[in-house]
């Protein structure tokens, strides 16, 4: 037995992409090992697409079929993981560094092709995890993270003004979350964690924003017979810094939010299941959804939300018949959303806009289905579907033209559907994927309409030995009808495109 493994894959396809990449695990010792890997992307981003705008009227605006530009990128990738097994524990130390350089494709508007923006990224981290039992009844994790992110954005379109920033971000993480055993069907539990936040930049009259969190998060847990509960509260204390020349701003912010979940199996075994939850949330804006801008801050507002679901789950194997295995979930909520962040594209996409909606209300709901099949002569077939349905309105203000109106970028209708098949060494699999109609803007009106969007995409694995080496060789078709589509607008989709992919394991 082999105390190493070595991995590479390598993929070409359409847009001229090719991506490599490699894994290296090696066992130290008994209780400690290693990995590493690294990889790279290159690809020129082109592509054929048709760009076709019509007057409310239904009349034809514009009718082109053009090459996407700007859409190039080139990346590197590593990583590297040391691994250690404790008595009743482990450890792992992680260190990872990404680097890229981008072209950012422009909207298309009123015909006009705009590729003037530039990107790059430098994004590392490192970060230590230790968990370890102590005794019978007692188990704590301990996690501590240092991340440093530097991003370069320069904009050269000559319809704007020009756009040279740098934006350095540094970020310290620790985490310990601890587990007591008080009964054998009753635990209950202790989470602490604080983030050091800090953002520079060299954008006129920034705000150097610095930000201390604190969470501290109390629950417990029971599992008895036919019920299984957990309740908890997190209190979050959030202590920001901004410095704008001379001036210096100093925010405080507390919040506890509550959650109760309850699962009943009211059956021997576990085939069927009812769930439900209600919980309040609280989300504080980022400092890239505030600070990544070139036209000083926005003015956002922490996002809290009280959030219902009820729910059930079949889940059944078959030791007989075509069907070996069906399971299904169901869950319908209701969410009540106060000061709802939401971002959607303005003309960049480097930076989109971010608002507040004053109060959102959410109703939905979410269906997964899936079922193996044995098909006969060595045949398996797999079946997994997905559907939800949201209705996500503004009810801020009756006053507003969109009072009532579906909030941007949110369809009523999506899902997804992935069916295969395999064989011996074969696997075919056709993957669809839909979205239905939506509104880019906050009005629901013609003009502002998106028509809905699906894609089909097919791939073929074949798994096979070289030179005494297992291997995977795949094709995938993406886009197979060679739909035209956006998922926002102005912004065209690729048609149909492909990719081979060759994977060794020695």
């Amino acid at each position: 037995m082999h105390n190493y493994h070595l991995k590479f894959k390598a993929q070409y396809g359409s847009s001229d992409m090719f991506r490599f990449s490699t894994l290296w695990e090696q066992k130290l010792s008994e209780t400690i090992s290693s990995s590493v890997s690294a990889g790279f992307l290159t690809a020129s981003g082109k592509y054929k697409f048709r760009y076709e705008r019509r007057y409310p009227n239904g009349e034809t605006a514009w009718d082109t079929t053009a090459v996407r530009q700007n859409g190039d990128i080139h990346a590197e990738r590593i990583e590297a993981n040391l691994f250690g097994r404790l008595n009743q524990g482990g450890w792992q130390v992680k260190g990872y560094l990404y680097n890229s350089a981008r072209g950012i494709p422009g909207a298309i508007v009123n015909n006009v092709w705009r590729r003037g923006e530039r990107q790059q990224d430098l994004n590392t981290f490192v970060q230590a995890a230790f968990d370890k039992n102590i005794g019978e009844g007692f188990s704590t994790r301990w996690l501590a993270k240092y991340a440093y992110y530097n991003t370069h954005y320069v904009n050269k379109d000559s319809t704007q003004l020009p756009v040279d920033n740098r934006y350095k971000q540094q970020e310290f993480y620790l985490s310990t979350a601890n587990v007591l055993e008080l009964l054998p069907n009753w635990s209950a539990s202790l989470s602490y964690d604080f983030k050091w936040n800090k953002l520079n930049a060299d954008t006129y009259n920034f705000a150097f924003p610095t930000r201390l969190s604190n969470l501290v998060s109390l629950a417990t847990a029971i599992d008895y017979k036919h019920l299984k509960a957990q309740g908890s509260v997190l209190a979050t204390f959030i202590h920001d810094r901004r410095s704008v020349e001379l001036y210096t701003q100093h925010s405080t912010l507390s919040k506890l939010t509550p959650a109760l979940f309850v699962n009943i199996y009211p059956f021997q075994g576990t085939f069927f299941s009812m769930r439900a939850y209600v919980k309040k949330s609280f989300r504080m804006p980022t400092f890239n959804d505030l600070y990544y801008t070139d036209m000083g801050n926005a003015n956002l507002v922490p996002e809290s939300a009280l959030q219902y679901d009820v729910g059930f789950a079949l889940n059944k194997h078959f030791e007989q018949g075509i069907i070996r295995h069906a399971e299904m979930h169901f869950d319908a909520y209701y969410n009540t959303v106060h000061d709802k962040i939401v971002a959607y594209p303005k003309g960049q996409q480097f930076r989109w806009t971010m608002l507040n909606l004053g109060k959102v209300h959410i109703k939905g709901i979410d269906v997964e289905a899936e079922a193996d099949c044995s098909v006969g002569c060595g045949v398996t077939a797999t079946l997994r579907a997905q559907y939800t349905y949201q209705d996500a309105r503004d009810v801020t203000n009756p006053t507003d033209s969109y009072y009532k109106h579906q909030i941007p970028y949110i369809p009523w209708h999506s899902g997804s559907a992935i069916f295969g098949l395999s064989y011996k060494n074969w696997d075919l699999n056709y993957s669809f994927i839909y979205a239905g109609e939506r509104y880019d803007e906050q009005e629901n009106i013609l003009y502002n309409h998106m028509e809905p969007w699906y894609t089909s995409d097919l791939s073929l694995r074949y798994q096979c030995t070289m030179l005494n080496a297992p291997c995977t060789i795949m094709l995938d078709v993406n886009n197979v009808l060679d739909q035209d589509y956006e998922v926002i607008v102005n912004y065209p989709m690729p048609g149909r495109n492909y990719a081979v992919t060759l994977s060794v394991n020695i």
